[in-house]
């Protein structure tokens, strides 16, 4: 009997990386899920491969694994129809829907001024505008339920510092930053938190690829907005200090906190998951 025993989380973006995480983490906490992916390329200006089916339907297989229900399926965020329709789907087949970790989200690299039209809009559309079609959709089944719930607003360290190189992506999640601080005023009523993250530095595609690379490399102080992580203590039985990039199930842990009644006393917050980093 976990702490979201009897509850139902969506998760988008789920079909690797934080959101598999987030999702499997929910389903070891006794949720059912809905997770939803566009399992395809966003953009040719996203430099990194995009998500497949398959991985999608071993995120599915996960959270099986961990005895849970999942209702899985290949969504655009951008796409409000679909959305719509998985959010409707999932409260047919589940009765309820208590938790949405708004995940799904992408990044591009260039000096603000040298942007394309098409790597603004990408970023802005799925980042930005996505979350928000995600938000629109899900809260009013929230609130006809009538029992609370939480709201975790995947944002970044670059939702609250400047960052060079991708001002559109700091751009978006500065809104993401906005938009949990206006909804949790709104929702407060209903009972329905809203909390924000901001991780810096996760083990994904999304920053282990080699375009962040090639603007560092190219622009010699940007280096110093990209602080190295600091020394951890190793884990018991390990090896040596850790600097290494943070898992995605080590950020797990703190959504899975916001989305229980742990943490009911919190409610638009921005919760920074960075050893520190940004106190530099």
């Amino acid at each position: 009997m976990g702490d979201l025993t009897g509850r139902v989380a969506f998760v988008t973006g789920a079909a690797r990386g934080q959101g598999r995480a987030y999702a499997v983490r929910m389903a070891r906490e006794g949720a059912d899920v809905i997770i939803s992916d566009i399992c395809a390329p966003v953009s040719d200006t996203v430099p990194y491969v995009g998500s497949t089916p398959e991985d999608l339907a071993e995120t599915a297989r996960l959270i099986e694994e961990e005895g849970r229900s999942v209702l899985s399926r290949t969504v655009d965020i951008r796409d409000d129809a679909a959305l719509r329709q998985l959010v409707a789907d999932g409260v047919a087949r589940f009765g309820r829907l208590d938790v949405l970790v708004a995940n799904a989200g992408v990044l591009s690299w260039g000096r603000l001024w040298e942007l394309t039209d098409e790597q603004w809009n990408s970023v802005i559309d799925v980042n930005l505008t996505g979350t928000w079609r995600t938000l629109r959709a899900v809260i009013p089944a929230m609130i006809d339920a009538g029992n609370g719930g939480s709201i975790i607003i995947i944002s970044s360290s670059a939702g609250l510092k400047a960052t060079p190189g991708n001002g559109h992506y700091a751009a978006s999640k500065h809104g993401l930053t906005s938009m949990t601080n206006t909804l949790a005023l709104e929702l407060g009523e209903y009972s329905i938190r809203v909390n924000s993250i901001h991780p810096y530095s996760i083990a994904t595609p999304m920053i282990q690829n080699d375009a962040m690379l090639a603007v560092l490399g190219k622009h010699h102080s940007y280096l110093h907005s990209f602080a190295p992580m600091p020394y951890q203590p190793p884990a018991k039985g390990s090896g040596a200090k850790r600097s290494d990039f943070m898992s995605p199930e080590e950020a797990a842990e703190v959504v899975v906190w916001l989305a229980g009644d742990r943490s009911g006393l919190l409610s638009g917050s921005q919760i920074a998951i960075d050893r520190g980093v940004m106190k530099y």
